[in-house]
C-alpha cells in the first residue's frame, strides 16, 4: 500500500521513518523544562525584627517592658561565635557561611549555610533556585528555613555537626587555627565541592576567624512562637573606635500562616512602644566586616 505526497506515490515505510525522524528533531528543539530530582524542601520560618538600644536598661538589658511585651523570662544565657572566610570574603560570595559557637556547658556547634535570597516575597522560586542545586526534600542533612526580617527574606539551608568542647571553660573559643581545623575536616560535600573538586576545602583552609563575640540572649515564649528570644550582641563600632548594641528579637514558627501573623504582630508591638529599628541588620555582614 502506498500513499501521495508532494505529487508523488512514497511508500508508507519512508513516511513513517520520516515522521519519526521529525518528531526527534522537534523534541531536541523544543525548550526544556525544568525537571527536579525530588519536590521542594519544606522550610520552616524564623522572624527576626531588630530593636533600637530604646529597648535596653543601663546595663543593656532588654527592659522589664521589652520582656513583659514579648513573652521573654528568665535570665540570660552566654554564647559565644565566629565566622570563618577569607579576608576577600570568597565564602560569602558564593552565599555560603561558616560559624562556629559556643554555648555556655555545650559542645561547640559547626554550622555550614548557604543562603537564597527572596525577591518581592517569593520564597517558590528561591526554593526552586536551590532544588537546581541540589537543595531538596531528599536532603535530610540540611535544614530549610526562611529567615524573616523587618522587610527582607532570605532562604537558607544548614548543615550542623558538634565538637567536642573538653578543655573548654564556659563560652571560650579555640584559636582561629584549632576552629579551621575542626571545620575543614568536618565539611560537608555540597560545600567541599560547590564550585569545583575540593573548591569548598581549599577555600576553608585559607580562611580566618572573624570575631569572636559574646551575646546574651534571653528567652521565652509568644503568642504562636514558644521560641522567642532577644539577643543582645556587642560589636565594634564601623571606626572600630568603640561599641555600638545589636538587638534582635526572633521568632520561630513552623508554618507561613504562624510567621505571618509573628511578623505583623511583632513590628506592631515594638513600633507602638519606639522600640522598632526600621531595617534590617544581617550579623553575620556586620561580623565579617569589622573583625
Amino acid at each position: 500500500m502506498s500513499i501521495t505526497s508532494l505529487g508523488r506515490r512514497t511508500p508508507i515505510a519512508s513516511v513513517i521513518a520520516l515522521a519519526a525522524s521529525l518528531t526527534a528533531s522537534f523534541a531536541v528543539l523544543a525548550p526544556a523544562t525544568p525537571a527536579f530530582a525530588a519536590s521542594n524542601a519544606v522550610p520552616t520560618y524564623e522572624v527576626k525584627i531588630n530593636l533600637t538600644t530604646a529597648a535596653l536598661d543601663a546595663s543593656h538589658s532588654p527592659t522589664a517592658a521589652v520582656k513583659a511585651a514579648f513573652g521573654i523570662s528568665g535570665s540570660a544565657k552566654a554564647r559565644s561565635y565566629e565566622y570563618f572566610d577569607t579576608d576577600a570574603r570568597a565564602l560569602d560570595a558564593q552565599g555560603w557561611s561558616v560559624r562556629l559557637r559556643h554555648k555556655s556547658g555545650s559542645s561547640f556547634e559547626e554550622s555550614y549555610k548557604k543562603r537564597y535570597a527572596v525577591a518581592n516575597g517569593d520564597i517558590t522560586a528561591a526554593l526552586n533556585q536551590a532544588n537546581a542545586q541540589g537543595f531538596d526534600s531528599s536532603d535530610t542533612n540540611y535544614d530549610a528555613e526562611v529567615d524573616w526580617g523587618y522587610a527582607k527574606q532570605t532562604l537558607s539551608f544548614t548543615n550542623e555537626k558538634s565538637h567536642s568542647a573538653s578543655g573548654y571553660s564556659g563560652t571560650a573559643m579555640p584559636s582561629s587555627a584549632t576552629g579551621r581545623g575542626w571545620l575543614v575536616d568536618e565539611i560537608p560535600g555540597k560545600l567541599d565541592d560547590w564550585s569545583r573538586d575540593n573548591w569548598g576545602g581549599d577555600t576553608l583552609s585559607a580562611s580566618r576567624a572573624h570575631g569572636p563575640v559574646t551575646a546574651q540572649v534571653w528567652s521565652g515564649a509568644w503568642e504562636a512562637s514558644d521560641d522567642a528570644s532577644i539577643e543582645v550582641l556587642p560589636v565594634k563600632n564601623a571606626a572600630g573606635t568603640g561599641t555600638e548594641y545589636v538587638i534582635e528579637l526572633s521568632f520561630k514558627a513552623d508554618t507561613y500562616a504562624d510567621a505571618s501573623r509573628l511578623h505583623t504582630d511583632a513590628i506592631a508591638a515594638a513600633d507602638r512602644n519606639g522600640w522598632l529599628y526600621h531595617g534590617d541588620i544581617l550579623k553575620t555582614d556586620l561580623i565579617l566586616d569589622r573583625y
